[in-house]
């Protein structure tokens, strides 16, 4: 089984030679796909560097900053493993939880697997009371119209069997995807898992990104991918 990481990437110079490493040490038969989209740090500058090192990275470089679900919908076009995987750029989501997010594939029981930080016993850091009320919000609005039973619709790492995704074009440029990648594989009947997963959250002054804005903008993403797309 080969797979592919995807990883989106605005002004991350902070963390993401460390992501890398940490996803390179993980022992898989894999490739790096690193979609960087349009940074005003010194990402491109590290991003280059590390390929240079690696065989198995791909990158590709937006001129203009677009957002996270045109970074992903470059990246998933590139992909030739039987497997994919979103991975942040920063260092929320570890890599270590791999084993677990590809277990329920290995096992041939799912289609795609949801990593949530809402259940189970892994360690999170305790941030944003209203975070958190936020996402328990637009998860069960999007269980509504979907009919599946996640608890975090939002998270980061969300595993697809490679197939899964060659009919799905991506609509949604910016924090959108999230909603609307659960919304097409719902209407697709995948077989859905959901395991739990460590989460070490930063807050804003570390270079957290989603606001409310995406939050209310998830609500609009959830009503029109069930009814209009």
């Amino acid at each position: 089984m080969k797979l592919s990481i995807v990883i989106p990437v605005y002004n991350e110079e902070a963390t993401l030679a460390e992501i890398i490493k940490r996803v390179q040490a993980t022992p898989y038969d894999k490739e790096l796909i690193i979609v960087d989209d349009a940074s005003e740090d010194k990402s491109r500058d590290i991003i280059r560097a590390v390929s240079q090192e690696h065989d198995n990275i791909k990158f590709f470089l937006h001129e203009r900053n677009q957002g996270k679900g045109a970074a992903l919908r470059t990246g998933f076009a590139q992909v030739s493993g039987d497997v994919v995987l979103i991975q942040d750029a920063d260092l929320e989501y570890n890599p270590i939880d791999y084993p677990d997010l590809l277990k329920p594939i290995e096992r041939g029981v799912a289609d795609v697997v949801y990593g949530s930080r809402l259940v189970g016993g892994a360690a999170h850091r305790v941030l944003f009371f209203w975070h958190y009320v936020g996402n328990k919000i637009v998860t069960t609005l999007s269980n509504m119209f979907t009919n599946l039973n996640l608890t975090d619709m939002e998270t980061c790492y969300k595993v697809f069997k490679a197939e899964v995704l060659k009919d799905i074009k991506i609509k949604s440029d910016r924090f959108g995807v999230e909603p609307e990648l659960t919304a097409k594989i719902a209407r697709k009947r995948c077989r859905v898992y959901e395991v739990p997963i460590s989460y070490d959250g930063r807050d804003y002054s570390e270079g957290k990104k989603i606001t409310w804005r995406d939050g209310i903008a998830a609500v609009y993403y959830i009503i029109r991918f069930r009814f209009w797309d």
